[in-house]
């Protein structure tokens, strides 16, 4: 078994799961292995390279995947998914941010993931938080990557599961880490997780059918 890795500050609680988790090394060895970027992860989930991923909501609708009701929420405000308005340019990263801008009507440079959140941490005024700008539009939370999977769905399900349900404490040695690694302060990554929650109920299920039917109008 394949999982395709995102290594971003929003996934930081469930890669923590697994390491403590009592899976086997080689699959967490794995993950590793695979780790990249969300629209590299995309495309290996797609070409079946990885049996499961946190991908793109955009990339979620494909008939060939099977989505869970797991995922990176922003109930409201993300701050690691910002565009600075002027000229259009794509977060090659992404592509369910880059998409969430054509659908709020907003035109400029996207950012996401660390760097985003990097930036925006650095100079708030300066940016405009796709999440927050859904949520004043919408009155929803956001979805901005689902669980998915192509293979082994009973094992996935049975982990996704088992990750939303208990809460995950970060220890203290790996949030140091990620703030050395990323340049963001220890505190701001603990205040940048409580924005982030990981359930697909209601909800985030109409929003992301709002973002998905709207997102195909414009293709």
């Amino acid at each position: 078994m394949v999982f395709g890795k995102i290594d971003y500050i929003n996934l930081l609680p469930f890669h923590v799961f697994l390491k403590k988790s009592s899976l086997p090394s080689a699959f967490k060895r794995s993950c590793e292995h695979q780790k990249n970027v969300p629209a590299v992860i995309n495309h290996k989930l797609r070409k079946r390279k990885v049996d499961a991923a946190f991908i793109s909501s955009i990339e979620s609708k494909r008939k060939n995947i099977t989505p869970l009701n797991v995922g990176i929420v922003a109930q409201k405000n993300v701050k690691s998914v910002i565009i600075k308005e002027g000229v259009s340019k794509k977060d090659p990263a992404s592509a369910t941010s880059n998409m969430l801008a054509r659908v709020l009507g907003l035109k400029g440079e996207v950012f996401i993931g660390d760097r985003a959140l990097k930036l925006y941490l650095q100079d708030p005024d300066a940016y405009i938080d796709l999440g927050q700008t859904w949520n004043n539009k919408y009155h929803l939370p956001f979805v901005f990557a689902r669980f998915c999977v192509n293979q082994h769905q009973r094992f996935y399900k049975k982990l996704s599961k088992k990750f939303v349900q208990q809460p995950i404490k970060i220890p203290n040695y790996i949030l140091s880490k990620y703030a050395r690694e990323r340049g963001i302060l220890e505190k701001d990554i603990k205040e940048y997780l409580k924005l982030i929650s990981y359930t697909i109920a209601r909800k985030e299920q109409k929003a992301l059918f709002i973002f998905l039917k709207k997102a195909h109008q414009l293709q």
